[in-house]
């Protein structure tokens, strides 16, 4: 989706040079989010100028373009507040006039960035062309900046007695908009000063200082729901009760700061690792170094404070190091991202299963009469891949659905169901629907998540973090292994109780303790996977066939390879042959068969007698073990045999150095697939 990132510093010297460099870096941590388009504005050399620069392509154009420009690079400004913007097209196509910051008007008096979707855009463009105001761009984020320029000029005509505030006038225009948002806005009207606001669109602001915070929360202003000259006024009373005592220095004044503000921690880890996160509603304002936060609407249920938290990620962990891709980096480094999943979690001496992230909701799940998982993508693969584990261990009705559906179809929700929502980012915008509506008829709702802070984690009753660690691919790999693991310890942890499931909790708990070696044996073979992606790089069809256990591993392999490669690839459920899709199979359609030892291999073995007896010349994704004559002459990878319920782990590695190895032979970056973006926040 759309990154954001926006720099301030108070009493910090910093000169234009490195202002710029620091947006443009900002911008190049978020490229993996999927964009089209980037900018950014700075101050120029009076507080009533300010320079807008934008381009279409990589941020390397647009750096390219504004080393071009003929402008005063060492200015030294003490204070300065500047924001960028990468934007993938929704509202309007790629192009210049499209890309943000966008404007009030060629005065440049309002700039706006936004991540996200104002829902009502059309409604407010029309309000606002009737009162004269001209649109450059085809854009939903446009209306915002000329909504704040218009708020403006109406309460400057009504003449109020204190000028209106910059947080008042952002409140004003975010109560009109509909829809998600992250939005910045930067105004010449009060230089130097920086407001941000989000409701559904993640944004965390990091701070640095030289010396250490003095305490680490910022108070919330939470009387918020009706605006008055009081709480519009720029004058400081006396007594500031949402002061930001963590950035005061020991005689009250505030010390030299500088602000990071983004929409994800990565574009933030090399400037600081202390970050506190918005929370839906939130309006952050700062000025003269100091920051605070109000709210939109009066809540109650939320914390009167915003705790600074310490980012655990390093800079080293998001950087390509000796890798060509992130996509290649990420997939090797799932001997690790599995461990750190089950680390602290299971004790494989004693096949215990711990989840503190559940243990207050624990008895209330066990009691539900039905677990509902929802999910989008790669997310909801890992919930088809548990599925049946799931219904096995816990014995209760189970239902995995697509959240882009949920809403559509209004399905019956009830107060004793568990609802358990996936999602990388936490910030999937049909998972949040989802979770919405779930919570709204008195569900348990339960996270799954990659993401500390993220809005499922907050807003879920209860949850499990899958560390899988930064993931920067677009194309999800070690994050689906990662939530595969959660959700099978999920179910191992519900089924704890049950006496007649141990012995089988203890085959799939051995599988998960030989799981990272059994990857590193994958990885080992990527020079083999690699040559039959080569000889297969001029394919445009291509179906995934497996059974039982491995038919998340069908969906979720061809979703790889559609997603980085641009091959039309579908997964097949391979009992359905017989009922169409078996018309499909010739000598030029090239099949991969999931061909593992279990329960259903005699039914898989059927499925590659159907397919051969039509010419179809499958490759196998096989055991090593596997010495079965009837497949002798197919081509294979063999990969290392597991406990049924986790093979689809072990087989999908196979599969993601497959669709990478492709893609890279097809010529494409599958790091940033065309068309897609990271975490989906809008509608």
């Amino acid at each position: 989706m759309c990154g954001i990132f926006a720099y301030i510093n108070f009493l910090v010297d910093r000169d234009r040079e490195f202002i710029l460099n620091t947006l443009l870096n900002g911008l190049k941590m978020l490229e993996y989010r999927g964009y089209d388009s980037a900018g950014l504005c700075v101050n120029g050399d009076t507080d009533k100028d300010i320079l807008i620069f934008k381009e279409v392509g990589p941020v390397k154009a647009l750096r390219d373009k504004i080393d071009k420009q003929p402008f005063d690079r060492k200015h030294i400004f003490n204070s300065h507040s500047g924001m960028a913007h990468t934007r993938w097209a929704t509202h309007g196509i790629p192009a210049e006039r499209n890309s943000h910051p966008h404007r009030s008007g060629t005065d440049n008096e309002f700039l706006v960035v936004h991540n996200g979707i104002i829902t009502n855009s059309k409604e407010l463009r029309e309000l606002l062309e009737k009162f004269g105001y001209v649109f450059e761009s085809d854009t939903d984020t446009e209306c915002v900046a000329k909504l704040a320029k218009y708020i403006y000029d109406q309460q400057k005509k009504i003449g109020s007695k204190k000028a209106l505030s910059f947080t008042g006038l952002v409140k004003m225009v975010c109560k009109q908009l509909e829809g998600a948002f992250a939005l910045i806005f930067k105004s010449t009207h009060y230089p130097n000063e920086m407001v941000a606001a989000r409701r559904g669109s993640p944004l965390l602001i990091g701070v640095r200082t030289a010396k250490k915070l003095k305490v680490d929360f910022v108070d919330v202003d939470n009387d918020a729901d009706v605006l008055t000259e009081d709480n519009l006024s720029t004058e400081k009373p006396s007594v500031r009760r949402a002061k930001s005592r963590s950035f005061m220095g020991a005689d009250g004044d505030v010390e030299p700061i500088e602000y990071i503000l983004a929409s994800d921690a990565s574009a933030i880890i090399e400037h600081t690792k202390k970050v506190m996160y918005l929370e839906d509603d939130d309006v952050a304002h700062i000025a003269d170094g100091d920051l605070h936060i109000h709210r939109l609407r009066r809540d109650d249920t939320l914390s009167s404070m915003r705790t600074v938290q310490t980012l655990e990620q390093e800079l080293a962990q998001i950087k390509m190091g000796n890798y060509s891709h992130f996509m290649q980096k990420e997939i090797f480094e799932q001997p690790e991202s599995v461990i750190n999943t089950m680390r602290g979690r299971i004790n494989f001496e004693d096949g215990r299963v711990l989840l503190g992230g559940l243990k207050s909701q624990l008895a209330n799940i066990r009691r539900s009469r039905r677990i509902i998982f929802s999910a989008c993508g790669t997310s909801y693969h890992s919930c088809v891949a548990t599925k049946a584990l799931f219904a096995e261990l816990t014995e209760l009705p189970i239902n995995v659905e697509l959240s882009s559906a949920f809403l559509d179809e209004r399905l019956p929700v009830f107060r004793d169901d568990v609802c358990i929502f996936v999602s990388q980012s936490g910030e999937t915008k049909d998972t949040l629907l989802a979770l919405q509506y779930c919570k709204e008829r008195g569900a348990l709702c339960v996270g799954v998540t990659n993401t500390v802070g993220s809005t499922i984690s907050r807003d879920t009753h209860c949850g499990v973090h899958i560390n899988a660690g930064p993931e920067l691919s677009v194309a999800s790999t070690k994050a689906y292994t990662s939530q595969f693991i959660a959700l099978t310890l999920i179910a191992l942890k519900l089924s704890d109780d049950n006496l007649a499931k141990v012995e089988r909790r203890r085959e799939i708990i051995n599988g998960l303790q030989n799981l990272s070696s059994n990857i590193k044996k994958v990885l080992a073979k990527d020079a083999e996977i690699k040559d039959i992606a080569y000889k297969h790089k001029d394919i445009t069809n291509l179906i995934l066939l497996g059974r039982g256990y491995h038919s998340a591993a069908c969906l979720e392999g061809a979703l790889k390879i559609k997603e980085v490669s641009y091959i039309h690839a579908e997964g097949i459920l391979a009992g359905e042959l017989k009922h169409g899709p078996l018309a499909l199979i010739d000598k030029d359609m090239p099949i991969i068969l999931m061909m593992n030892k279990d329960k259903h291999y005699v039914d898989v073995e059927n499925a590659y007698a159907q397919v051969t007896a039509r010419f179809g010349n499958p490759i196998l994704i096989c055991n090593e073990d596997d010495t079965n004559e009837k497949i002798a002459k197919s081509l294979k990878i063999r990969v290392p045999g597991t406990t049924d319920a986790i093979q689809g782990i072990v087989n999908i590695i196979a599969l993601q150095l497959f669709s990478y190895h492709i893609a890279v032979a097809r010529g494409f970056n599958p790091d940033t697939p065309r068309n897609l973006a990271k975490s989906v926040t809008t509608a």
